[in-house]
């Protein structure tokens, strides 16, 4: 009977540590180089900057009131971290046949009107949200160069308060970079993207 007891005891406990670990795995995805066109006209690619130690890829767009709420954020996050060999990347994957809002010509021009100091990519086929599985917009996802793999160390939301700047008290994105740029584990690894549903076409 003890022995028994002692094995549910051990698959319980394997059982616990695995869920508890399964965030970990998911966020340690690696994913692939691309090369999409920038607002410039310019085709970028992560192999673009030699020096980087990671990056900040936040997939959004023009039409989602979520992502309206980011861009003096994403510029922040850009200027604190470009610096210190992280740059950031924005990347609009929505389809335009349903949102016209969110065509090449309309992501130029919110480009300058918000002043964006970050590349500005449009994934035209989807495949890079494909390759990094976002959903929503905005879903911010920061990658880490592992043994010259890009590796997937965060995914989900900027930070726990879209709506107020002023009252966010998880500032997940930049938590996680600071960490990795300490050499740390990023605590707080996964988190729920909110915003609009990037849809896919077939």
């Amino acid at each position: 009977m003890k022995k028994i007891s002692s094995n549910l005891f051990s698959t319980s406990i394997i059982a616990l540590l695995f869920m508890m670990n399964y965030s970990a795995l998911k966020a340690q995805k690696e994913v692939q180089d691309f090369k999409l066109q920038n607002t410039d006209g310019r085709f970028i690619s992560l192999s673009d900057y030699p020096k980087a130690k990671g990056f900040i890829i936040v997939f959004t767009c023009n039409h989602c009131p979520f992502a309206k709420l980011y861009p003096g954020r994403l510029n922040d996050l850009s200027k604190k971290y470009e610096s210190l060999g992280v740059p950031l990347i924005a990347v609009s994957s929505t389809d335009t046949s349903i949102y016209e809002e969110d065509s090449y010509d309309k992501m130029i021009g919110k480009s300058r009107e918000e002043h964006f100091v970050f590349p500005y990519l449009y994934d035209k086929f989807q495949t890079v949200a494909k390759n990094f599985k976002a959903e929503k917009t905005p879903h911010a996802f920061v990658i880490w160069k592992v043994k010259d793999k890009w590796m997937i160390k965060y995914s989900g939301a900027i930070d726990d308060n879209g709506a107020s700047p002023a009252l966010v008290q998880h500032h997940f994105v930049a938590d996680a970079v600071d960490a990795l740029l300490k050499g740390k584990a990023v605590k707080v690894n996964e988190t729920k993207s909110l915003g609009c549903q990037i849809h896919f076409r077939n």
